[in-house]
């Protein structure tokens, strides 16, 4: 597999700190097909949000974003076309689970005072870097090592796997 460093860029909408995986994918949603748990996402404190987002837009969050249990949220915001999540800070539990899920996911001390809903972003996996579009503001992001960036490429554990001939398509 090659190794892709994509250029994300995308409308902002921002969350403040501690975003739990309740709040993003509802416990009664567990049993949902992947298709009905797009439907319920953020609808306890962002009702109607998920009809306002476009494919590519980025989260912007503070400190601990998916703190909680390791639901498949993950999943969920990488199915709703969600480019990326950008944080002061991710939850650990919940950053493996980007990683798994194939979404990816950046650390960025200060992000969340650097942004508004609503500005536009560039999310670069190059140099991890985070520009805002509007004031022209460039933060730097933690990196993430290129193993667990290919993984978040490849859409997660179970294509990697695939792909390496570890697991048939039909486990999949």
């Amino acid at each position: 597999m090659t190794m892709e460093r994509p250029i994300l860029n995308g409308q902002v909408w921002k969350f403040p700190e501690n975003i739990n995986t309740d709040l993003i994918l509802p416990g009664r949603a567990q049993y949902f097909s992947e298709e009905e748990q797009k439907e319920v996402v953020f609808e306890a404190n962002r009702p109607g949000w998920i009809r306002e987002i476009r494919q590519g837009d980025i989260i912007v969050a503070g400190r601990n974003f998916g703190m909680g249990s390791s639901r498949p949220a993950a999943r969920s915001l990488r199915n709703i076309g969600i480019g990326c999540l950008v944080a002061d800070s991710i939850n650990g539990l919940f950053f493996r689970n980007c990683v798994n899920w194939g979404f990816l996911a950046l650390e960025c001390p200060g992000v969340s005072n650097t942004f508004n809903e609503g500005d536009q972003a560039a999310v670069s996996f190059e140099d991890f870097s985070i520009t805002n579009k509007m004031s022209g503001e460039v933060l730097s992001a933690n990196a993430i090592p290129d193993s667990l960036l290919l993984t978040m490429n490849a859409g997660g554990v179970l294509p990697v796997l695939e792909a390496e001939g570890l697991i048939s398509e039909a486990q999949v």
